[in-house]
């Protein structure tokens, strides 16, 4: 077995310890199913490594409006986490965080891109969220939560990634405008299929990679989420995923999307069949 020191000198980095977040509040929400999602993540994270996570925000009603009306709710309480995350960057600790929604990316995403220039940020979601708001058709702020930090528009978050940094998989549900950003920029679309996580590897071609996942890249039927396309990963092919980025340097996850119950008032799901399939990526 490689020590820490041996095992960086081979390309991966010394062995560093995790650092867990939950955010439980409003961010863009159609509905209050992905906040004690979020909390039941983390909880089930502690049971797991015995550490308790830092909790951000506070549950309230989804607003279910306009971005902008989204946005300026958000703000307070996504700053609270861009902090957070300023302070496990600083630790250097690898991140591992249930972000409730995507649109808490608009404040995770600009803090792994300072702290980690060339990191690629492996999203796997049933969406691009490439949108800008001058695009959207639905006026979703989930649909920005990509954009803003790739510095396609101004969130008053931050940006700092670029195009070349980003590698989508498992997206099935493309506006024509991130089809052709897509198609223009040359980004990785690697979709759901035969050979998925070797074509995944060499897509990230031993960057250091940051794992956003979006619930939805699952086919439906395997965990609750608030937008459901035929077509996705299953747990199988998630933990193969996950077991070729745990190859590399590895830098964090962002769990979102995941509701806590299949309807509302609905009884809660348990999130351990998923975290089972991430555990490549959970484990110290």
């Amino acid at each position: 077995m490689l020590t820490a020191h041996e095992d960086a000198r081979v390309g991966k980095p010394m062995m560093t310890h995790r650092a867990y977040t939950v955010f439980q509040g409003r961010a863009g929400d159609h509905n209050d199913l992905a906040m004690p999602a979020a909390r039941a993540l983390g909880e089930a994270l502690a049971l797991r490594t015995g550490q308790a996570p830092t909790i951000i925000g506070e549950p309230a009603p989804a607003l279910n409006t306009g971005w902008r009306e989204e946005l300026d709710a958000a703000l307070p309480a996504l700053r609270e986490v861009q902090a957070r995350f300023e302070d496990v960057a600083a630790s250097k600790a690898v991140s591992i965080a249930a972000t409730s929604r995507c649109a808490v990316s608009l404040a995770t995403l600009p803090v792994i891109a300072k702290h980690n220039p060339s990191v690629c940020i492996v999203w796997f979601d049933s969406h691009a969220d490439l949108n800008t708001p001058e695009v959207t058709t639905t006026g979703y702020l989930g649909g920005l939560a990509f954009a803003a930090p790739a510095g396609l528009w101004e969130s008053g978050l931050g940006a700092g990634l670029g195009l070349d940094q980003i590698v989508l998989v498992g997206q099935r549900d493309l506006d024509p405008f991130e089809q052709e950003l897509i198609d223009r920029a040359g980004i990785p679309h690697i979709k759901p299929g035969s050979g998925l996580a070797e074509r995944l590897r060499a897509a990230i071609a031993g960057r250091p990679v940051y794992v956003h996942l979006d619930c939805d890249v699952l086919d439906p039927g395997i965990v609750p989420t608030d937008y459901v396309h035929e077509g996705g990963l299953s747990l199988h092919d998630l933990r193969a995923c996950c077991e070729v980025i745990a190859e590399g340097p590895f830098v964090g996850i962002e769990i979102a999307e995941l509701q806590i119950a299949w309807e509302t008032g609905g009884d809660p799901i348990s999130p351990v069949p998923l975290l089972d399939a991430l555990e490549p990526l959970l484990a110290e």
